[in-house]
């Protein structure tokens, strides 16, 4: 479990594929200080197992689907990616409680500043857009966001120019792809709303 609130962004070293998974390898400063092997990281809101560490470098195995339903085939040698460590039991809640199941890709349609803020609108899936609801909650790439517009084919958001600047949002430009994580209450009620 994670909050959606980036402690870091790591920057990609090698994303290839091997034999046995794809290999994720990552550079990090700041959350690989307490990591151990088998531990959850949040990697640009997917939730992947650490499973080799190397000084500041930090590996993981991913599975061919995780790579086609994610942004993650976009990766390359120094890719910035948002880096959240799982939720420790006595601490804050500063997002909204964010699983790490990507949901499905989103695009980004705009990414400007207007005025002193910053606009996001992402297109999404057909068939998606009954998760959003204005003021709901959306993970972005891992980033807990708040949604501001809904559209047709998305939804928009504002940004500080901080969570620009600490977040892979900095390399970010209208036609890339993202990982998006409904408010999982949402995903909870269709369920139990759904006739049988």
């Amino acid at each position: 479990m994670f909050t959606g609130i980036v402690e870091e962004t790591g920057e990609v070293v090698t994303f290839t594929e091997t034999a046995e998974a794809y290999r994720l390898v990552l550079r990090a400063k700041v959350v690989q200080s307490d990591m151990s092997i088998g531990d959850s990281l949040a990697c640009n809101g997917c939730c992947l197992t650490l499973v080799a560490v190397d000084g500041d470098l930090l590996s993981f195995d991913l599975l061919a689907q995780t790579v086609k339903l994610t942004s993650f085939a976009e990766l390359k040698p120094g890719s910035k990616i948002n880096l959240e460590r799982s939720l420790a039991a006595n601490a804050r809640l500063g997002g909204h409680f964010v699983q790490g199941h990507i949901d499905a890709p989103g695009k980004i349609h705009t990414l400007e500043e207007r005025g002193k803020d910053v606009y996001l609108r992402v297109s999404i899936p057909e068939g998606t857009g009954k998760y959003l609801a204005p003021k709901g909650s959306i993970a972005i790439d891992g980033i807990s966001l708040t949604v501001a517009e809904l559209h047709e084919d998305g939804f928009a958001c504002w940004i500080i120019p901080h969570t620009r600047e600490v977040t892979n949002l900095s390399q970010k430009a209208a036609g890339n792809t993202v990982n998006l994580e409904f408010d999982m209450l949402a995903k909870y009620l269709e369920r139990l709303m759904a006739k049988e």
